[in-house]
């Protein structure tokens, strides 16, 4: 019987590793114990999924990123190529911070997209289908929809589910969804 998901010969995965249905790990790839991975994401090349690292359902990993412990991906993220994730304030060698209780936990929503050379500072919620452009630098919370540039990041606009940027009424010209804002930033308006 062969596997319901794909590992290349040059990955590595630790014990206690839980990979869904229809995933893809590619070369030279490490996944940490105790990581969670949902079903049909892609892994790409010389990604890293730290311990207990959890990641929902078609969500696809670029190549060369890595997935720190305190990190969670939730369902249909998008990581793009040498994206940067933290997981520590304030990193010194001389004094190690190892272990869950120093990490700062950062949230990716589902539908989120993160451009590539982007950096994601830790302790901090991604909103569910917001844009990070490439190279942006996050040290705040993004909320949900919203289209953000620059180093450290800015809001320029809001984006579509389908990730098309919305226009001043919050209507996508793309796919005709409508949104208002809302606490969380923006959600869509069922007529």
């Amino acid at each position: 019987m062969s596997n319901p998901f794909f590992i290349h010969e040059t990955a590595i995965v630790d014990d206690n590793v839980y990979i869904a249905d229809g995933t893809k790990i590619w070369h030279f790839s490490h996944i940490q114990s105790n990581a969670k991975i949902g079903k049909n994401c892609s892994i790409g090349q010389n990604v890293n999924i730290g311990n207990n690292v959890k990641i929902g359902n078609h969500v696809k990993i670029q190549n060369n990123v890595s997935v720190y412990e305190g990190v969670e991906l939730e369902d249909y993220v998008f990581c793009g190529p040498s994206m940067v994730f933290t997981n520590v304030m304030n990193p010194r060698c001389k004094y190690p911070q190892r272990g869950s209780e120093y990490y700062n936990k950062t949230l990716v929503k589902e539908g989120a997209s993160i451009g590539a050379n982007a950096t994601i500072v830790c302790g901090n919620t991604i909103g569910k289908n917001s844009f990070i452009g490439a190279g942006a630098v996050v040290i705040n919370n993004i909320p949900d929809y919203a289209l953000v540039v620059g180093n450290p990041s800015k809001q320029i606009g809001w984006v579509c589910d389908c990730g098309k940027k919305l226009n001043k009424s919050f209507n996508c010209s793309n796919c005709s969804k409508k949104y208002e804002i809302c606490k969380s930033g923006l959600k869509e308006i069922n007529e």
